[in-house]
């Protein structure tokens, strides 16, 4: 009897459409400009690293260097795959 009268009350409420909020075009923007940002900074820093790598077999240095360029290239798979992996989390 109970779950007749919850299952009509709740019948009756509607389903509501998503709508953006009012802000979400800035946002949006900002998104796109950082994901920029990311992945220029990303092609910088294997470029620096490449340079140092170069740099330091040249002068028989410690070779510090193909660290970096792993990080950076980890670094880059991880923020290209962040909007997928985001992407596979809300469903959308």
């Amino acid at each position: 009897m109970i779950l007749a009268i919850a299952y009509d009350t709740l019948a009756q409420i509607g389903n509501p459409t998503p709508e953006a909020p009012p802000v979400s075009d800035e946002i949006l923007r900002l998104v796109r400009y950082l994901t920029w940002f990311v992945l220029l900074s990303g092609v910088c820093a294997i470029v620096y690293a490449g340079g140092r790598f170069a740099w330091e077999k040249w002068t028989g240095g410690g070779l510090e260097s193909p660290k970096m360029v792993a990080g950076a290239m980890i670094g880059g798979v991880i923020a290209t795959s962040a909007g997928t992996i985001m992407n596979a989390v809300i469903g959308s």
